[in-house]
């Protein structure tokens, strides 16, 4: 897909234009979504959560707010406080997640682990909340709170490697759904890490060594780890070129440190597991502000928030559109009738810029064959069919 440069809208405009967020004084920074944004995310929250679950990922909810004294235990208090915000409740100090991972390690600690039960994949779409200066905001590209498509694997020590690669398989399986090619980045130890050279060094070098297990390219961003691990950011390009990082995996040898993780090895001995933060998406906000300008809001039917839009040309034809509305919902389509008493040129017009996939004109000659006029976004019309003829193109894309 090829859009010029002087061509692109901007995401905050698409997002008023095709009504699926807005913003406001009363929470900068923190997105409204409209009904059509909600179906929006909702099917990207629908892919994740079948392909998780495919995958072996089993999903968990984590508070959004617990004990600040649990932020100090995992280091990041330390590393992140400034960014964090806060409540006193019956005199006791809380913090409202910057990040899902000591929720997935309380989980993990609820009882006793065998070291059958490893690698074990928690899966959770985490809405978190970071204080971002005013001026940095940017629509959903950069927000105060937003969700993250976290996951938390805790494996044993000779499963690191296998499991990097199957998060790796996983990672290049969502962005093949939209089409997008990426980059991908080793971020090596930063100069406030925690824990030990010797940790580091082991973590950087089982990163490495799937890379090169995989030959795929990547490029070595010195000192741009996380406080906790090495890193693998995963840099998608959009159709103008452009560079976005959204999918991160992180080797973290510290906190399951940090929080007394253990399961119970073969010999009965206690032995501490090694945790891998993992994202794909990187939040939904962020992944949905570069879909709309990736696509620049002409989304795979499969996406659109609208995929069929009806038009009846005067309100003599109206029950016939909702009939076919309802043949079409009882398909799984979502299905729209414009029936306002308008012109069906400035019908077809604004139905043009909602970006909807497919247009159904309605009139007397589509009553009388039992047929429908239909156009497709961005080709035009493509002809008269009838209600099998449209469900098998529908069923084609």
């Amino acid at each position: 897909m090829s859009i010029k440069v002087e061509e692109r809208i901007s995401h905050q405009k698409l997002g008023q234009q095709l009504e699926l967020f807005m913003s406001s004084e009363e929470a900068p920074g923190m997105p409204f979504y409209l009904p059509k944004g909600m179906v929006l995310r909702n099917e990207l929250e629908n892919l994740w959560k079948v392909k998780h679950q495919r995958a072996g990922y089993q999903e968990i909810k984590t508070p959004i707010m617990m004990k600040q004294e649990l932020w100090e235990q995992s280091g990041h208090w330390d590393h992140y406080h400034e960014n964090m915000y806060f409540a006193n409740v019956d005199e006791q100090k809380y913090a409202i997640k910057p990040m899902s991972c000591p929720g997935a390690v309380l989980i993990f600690n609820s009882k006793k682990r065998s070291y059958r039960e490893l690698p074990i994949r928690y899966a959770e779409l985490g809405l978190v909340h970071r204080h971002e200066l005013s001026g940095s905001l940017n629509g959903l590209l950069r927000v105060r709170a937003f969700t993250q498509d976290d996951a938390h694997l805790f494996v044993r020590e000779d499963q690191i490697e296998k499991e990097i690669e199957k998060v790796l398989d996983l990672v290049d399986e969502f962005y093949s759904e939209f089409g997008f090619s990426y980059k991908i980045e080793l971020s090596t130890r930063p100069e406030d890490f925690m824990g030990s050279v010797q940790a580091w060094d082991q973590a950087e070098h089982a990163l490495e060594a799937v890379l090169k297990q995989k030959q795929v390219a990547y490029q070595v961003n010195e000192g741009d780890g996380a406080f906790y691990g090495p890193k693998i950011d995963f840099h998608i390009l959009d159709s103008l070129g452009r560079s976005w990082q959204c999918g991160t995996v992180q080797l973290d040898f510290q906190m399951p440190e940090k929080f007394d993780c253990k399961y119970i090895d073969e010999d009965n001995q206690l032995r501490q597991p090694i945790m891998i933060h993992r994202a794909i998406y990187g939040s939904i906000e962020r992944f949905i502000a570069i879909l709309l300008e990736h696509f620049q809001g002409s989304f795979p039917l499969w996406l659109a928030p609208v995929q069929v839009k009806i038009l009846p040309i005067a309100d003599a034809h109206v029950s016939y559109a909702e009939d076919v509305k309802q043949q079409l919902e009882q398909e799984g389509y979502r299905v729209e009738v414009d029936d306002r008493v308008e012109k069906i040129g400035l019908k077809i017009r604004e139905a043009a810029l909602q970006k909807h996939p497919y247009m159904l004109i309605v009139g007397d000659q589509e009553i009388e064959q039992g047929k429908l006029s239909v156009r497709k976004h961005k080709v035009g019309v493509i002809g008269e069919m009838s209600m099998d003829e449209l469900l098998e193109q529908l069923k084609s894309k």
